[in-house]
């Protein structure tokens, strides 16, 4: 496991040095996982199956506000919004890739919070990282993940395939994260006008 001990520049390890840093202590666990990290692509082998993809790219300032998104949750969600998408088509996921864009803004330490939450939503969903890439941006930062996932192509679902009479079935409290999402900006508006208020969460 890796472990905050200060502030580590990017520059200091280079592309492959951070890639090679990162991804460590990622295991192989899925037996379609035939190479994962470390050569030029990865290898995966369906044996028959169905093979279903979905990507899906987080834009800071669009999709995430780093003021009160911490970059571990970052990570867990840019995983969890990839993987439902698998599993929205009746689809098992089996791999990700994991590709971001980061300014000198970001220490090592950042982005081993990043790959924390990573790690978390993969062993969660139990998929392997078998790939991705890293690059240098001006400003802000881009995440981008590929979930790759297995089904048996008789029991893969549609979209095309509703049709009218059919039971909609909805899990979680619907509207909570829009609201949870007011009361962050709330919060963060508050602060920005006045840098000492705290919230009370106790009462």
């Amino acid at each position: 496991m890796l472990e905050n001990t200060g502030r580590t520049e990017l520059s200091s390890l280079g592309e492959f040095g951070l890639i090679k840093h990162l991804t460590q202590f990622i295991e192989i666990k899925n037996e379609s996982s035939i190479k994962g990290i470390g050569d030029d692509a990865a290898i995966i082998d369906y044996k028959g199956k169905q093979m279903v993809v979905s990507t899906d790219m987080l834009v800071e300032g669009v999709h995430f506000d780093l003021a009160y998104v911490p970059l571990k949750h970052l990570g867990f969600k840019s995983v969890s919004v990839n993987v439902s998408d698998i599993y929205a088509m009746n689809a098992i996921p089996k791999q990700i890739t994991v590709s971001f864009a980061v300014s000198n803004r970001f220490s090592v330490e950042a982005l081993e919070e990043l790959y924390s939450g990573i790690m978390t939503a993969c062993h969660k969903s139990k998929v392997d990282v078998v790939g991705g890439d890293t690059t240098t941006a001006k400003s802000g930062f881009v995440i981008s993940i590929t979930a790759i996932g297995e089904a048996n192509a008789d029991e893969l679902i549609y979209r095309d395939g509703a049709k009218e009479g059919d039971l909609l079935c909805v899990t979680g409290d619907l509207g909570a994260a829009y609201i949870g999402l007011q009361l962050l900006e709330r919060e963060k508006k508050i602060f920005m006008e006045s840098p000492g208020v705290q919230p009370v969460l106790g009462g």
